[in-house]
């Protein structure tokens, strides 16, 4: 996990007390798990024991991703944003040239995203197309669907 993670700090915030909540509590929690599972018996049979395994897994391997995140993590100020082209944290209406449709998006990074708050990732095909865009110009973004024209309507944050 080399790239650059680019949040707000209330995001940042939320992911540091995640982890924490992961490995004070949960990790103790998975390791209680398995030593009652230990307790009952023959390992090699013991379904309990095998999904507390695995689970404590898979929880190692969310507090390796979460420590991944936070350590390449940088907080971004939203009063150094420059709203006349299209970036991280900006809010951009746009038109889809082929509908007609306007929708208004935010751009944010991926641990942010939520399509049913209109907030897209800077790393999916419209949040790439739209980056650097000012307002006037179109957008050509190549999807899954084909490719889409957005017309740049606003910039705001």
């Amino acid at each position: 996990m080399s790239e650059t993670n680019y949040v707000k700090k209330d995001t940042f915030e939320q992911m540091k007390e995640e982890l924490h909540q992961l490995k004070s509590v949960d990790r103790p929690a998975a390791s209680r798990a398995i030593a009652e599972a230990r307790e009952k018996g023959d390992l090699k049979e013991n379904a309990e024991y095998d999904a507390a395994k695995e689970a404590q897994g898979m929880l190692e391997a969310k507090i390796k991703y979460l420590e991944g995140v936070i350590a390449t993590a940088r907080i971004l100020d939203e009063t150094n944003i420059d709203t006349s082209k299209v970036s991280i944290l900006t809010k951009v209406t746009v038109t889809n040239m082929g509908t007609k449709k306007k929708a208004t998006y935010q751009i944010v990074s991926e641990k942010e995203a939520d399509l049913k708050l209109g907030k897209i990732s800077v790393t999916s095909p419209i949040g790439k197309g739209l980056l650097g865009k000012a307002i006037g110009e179109v957008a050509e973004v190549t999807v899954p669907a084909g490719n889409l024209k957005f017309k740049v309507e606003n910039i705001t944050l």
